[in-house]
């Protein structure tokens, strides 16, 4: 029999070069190599000031995304730090601190939200409204929708309340510039609706929602949404509202205090739907309830203002058939 071949003995990798540029190992990336993203990350990327060389991508490839442009930009600009392969005990101690740095779109964000509370004394007002003649309408509609027609959630039927209410108080509509002393009163309703988003906060706008019909409104309501959460959405398609609608959906809670989107006078916002016992004809009754938290500049809008335009958004939900008769 032949003897086997002795074994080749490998070569030791090359040393990198002394002027190849540093990029950070938990990348993934050699040297110069270019970063996979797509144009929306680019663009995302330069505006938060981030060079993508220094981002790991999770995606396809080594394919940076926005949750790893996010997670970047929480650190502060840096790298996760290596997990040993031990398990932690459930009950170990922790130690240390970590600090991450605001930037960015976050930063202004914030800076937003603090001018708006700095600058505007807020009265919140909230009341609770029966929506179960929304629910039923809302599922019969769903029931026999056309096949090109969205599914509807509870967002038109506010939106649709929203908008008749201000016809008989149209200065809520409005915008104020505290600083020149001038209240703008708009005569279309372009509709804010606070989406959270890989970002943070953003308030896409739903233009002209006093002209579209509950379809309508749905489909613009998820494409702008949309548009905002995965950083398509145009300049325009994020600033104009009039007048903003803030939902946190099934984790609404039972109240909150909504901070008005300076320069606008009001904000709407629902909590979610439960269902609870009330007294209703002299009967308990199980009924599908829902708090609205609404929040008014008290400069330009009075505390019996604010429960007039409330309550005529109660009515109008607790009698649907109403929304679209005018």
């Amino acid at each position: 029999e032949k003897a086997a071949p002795a074994p080749v003995a490998k070569a030791a990798p090359a040393a990198p070069k002394a002027d190849a540029k540093p990029v950070p190992a938990l990348t993934g990336r050699q040297p110069g190599e270019r970063p996979l993203a797509s144009p929306a990350v680019r663009n995302r990327a330069r505006d938060l000031g981030v060079d993508l060389v220094f981002v790991p991508g999770s995606g396809p490839a080594g394919r940076i995304e926005h949750a790893d442009l996010d997670a970047y930009v929480a650190r502060g600009g840096s790298l996760p730090a290596a997990t040993s392969g031990s398990t932690a005990s459930t009950y170990a101690r922790a130690e240390g601190a970590a600090e991450t740095k605001i930037i960015g779109l976050r930063r202004k964000i914030a800076e937003k939200m603090a001018e708006s509370v700095r600058r505007i004394p807020h009265i919140t007002y909230v009341e609770e409204i029966d929506m179960t003649a929304v629910e039923e309408l809302r599922a019969h509609l769903n029931a026999t929708k056309a096949k090109d027609q969205p599914k509807l959630n509870v967002l038109p039927f506010i939106a649709r309340a929203i908008v008749v209410a201000l016809r008989d108080q149209p200065t809520i509509n409005s915008h104020y510039d505290d600083e020149a002393g001038v209240l703008t009163t708009h005569a279309p309703v372009h509709l804010g609706i606070a989406a959270q988003t890989p970002n943070g906060l953003m308030v896409p706008v739903v233009r002209h929602a006093e002209a579209l019909d509950p379809y309508a409104t749905a489909l613009e309501i998820a494409r702008v949404s949309g548009a905002a959460k995965d950083g398509s959405a145009k300049r325009e398609e994020l600033s104009g509202s009039t007048i903003t609608i803030t939902s946190l959906g099934t984790l609404g809670g039972v109240v909150h205090t909504p901070i008005i989107n300076h320069p606008e006078v009001a904000i709407v916002g629902p909590n979610k739907i439960a269902e609870r016992v009330v007294v209703k004809d002299g009967q308990m009754v199980v009924r599908k309830m829902m708090n609205l938290s609404s929040s008014f500049d008290h400069r330009i809008v009075d505390g019996h203002d604010a429960a007039v335009f409330v309550q005529k958004i109660k009515n109008l939900l607790e009698n649907p058939a109403t929304l679209w008769m005018n």
